[in-house]
């Protein structure tokens, strides 16, 4: 190329443009191995980041979920656990019933039996109010179904509520006897202890013929629907494992997948910086040799 002119120094021009290239570049480069990211944000690629937004909303979305299973999950144990302290209560009020049932107990030993399924019986009543959970329970008075959200979607699993506070009084009124639970200021009461002749008839009726599904008039009756009772919580918590175990795969899958988007190849971008590095020197090597050109038109003015 000759060179006529110090106006326009074409040389010049094409050094500075691919200098100007290489520095866009490795400006880039720089970028990525800053941030880890081939997409940081939507200038490095609007299609790819409005899809790694929506992966990244299903995975807080997902997480946030998973945090409330979890609360849902430790309110069903607890239920779990208050059922089986009544399930084992009923159990030993079962043996109490079979000994009060005896004709050949003194009215004495019949009283303390007596005294001891009392116990029960408030024992029951203070387990089916207090097993509560962060404030909450399944298994106290005019509970709802419980709804929590079990997807990123918004679909929502139900957990089975149960009330429970009549299961004392049912439970005295095996030996005939009457029981009011505690509520706000007053205390529980049995009203008036039946004779020992009551007491024997009713523990005699409480342990004969199982009744029919919808009748819990005897202790088999009560241990039956506190069985199905822990077998819905069971199951219950069963689903909530489950699905926490789903998303927390889903959130790996998901997390996966925008690593392939949008993940930067370090050692890729490495070499690259490199190469840049080394054309950066020589773009601005061949710029000031370039602009140094049109000083040898001097020489002919000489």
């Amino acid at each position: 190329m000759s060179l006529n002119s110090v106006n326009t120094n074409i040389a010049a021009q094409v050094a500075l443009q691919s200098l100007n290239a290489t520095q866009t570049n490795l400006q880039a480069t720089q970028k990525r191995i800053s941030t880890g990211y081939r997409v940081a944000d939507a200038t490095d690629d609007g299609a790819a980041f409005a899809v790694a937004q929506k992966v990244r909303a299903d995975t807080g979305a997902l997480t946030t979920v998973n945090q409330q299973l979890g609360n849902a999950k430790g309110l069903v144990g607890t239920a779990i656990t208050g059922l089986t302290s009544i399930s084992n209560t009923l159990n030993s009020a079962n043996s109490l019933l079979v000994k009060l049932s005896d004709q050949g107990i003194s009215d004495d030993q019949r009283g303390q039996y007596l005294t001891q399924f009392k116990a029960l019986v408030s024992q029951v009543a203070s387990t089916a109010e207090g097993s509560t959970y962060n404030g909450k329970t399944l298994l106290g008075t005019g509970n709802a179904d419980t709804k929590v959200v079990a997807t990123e979607a918004g679909s929502q699993l139900t957990i089975k509520a149960e009330d429970n506070t009549g299961l004392a009084a049912s439970l005295y009124a095996l030996v005939g006897g009457t029981y009011t639970p505690a509520s706000g200021t007053t205390p529980e009461s049995f009203g008036t202890d039946p004779a020992a002749s009551a007491v024997q008839a009713a523990a005699v009726s409480a342990l004969g013929t199982p009744p029919g599904a919808n009748d819990v008039t005897t202790i088999k009756g009560l241990q039956t629907t506190v069985a199905g009772q822990l077998n819905q919580a069971s199951s219950d918590a069963n689903t909530l494992d489950a699905t926490i175990t789903f998303n927390s795969s889903k959130i790996d899958s998901l997390n996966a997948g925008l690593g392939a988007l949008i993940d930067a190849d370090l050692s890729k971008e490495s070499a690259n910086l490199q190469a840049l590095q080394i054309r950066q020197q020589l773009g601005t090597q061949a710029l000031s040799l370039a602009n140094q050109s049109p000083q040898s038109l001097l020489s002919l003015f000489k």
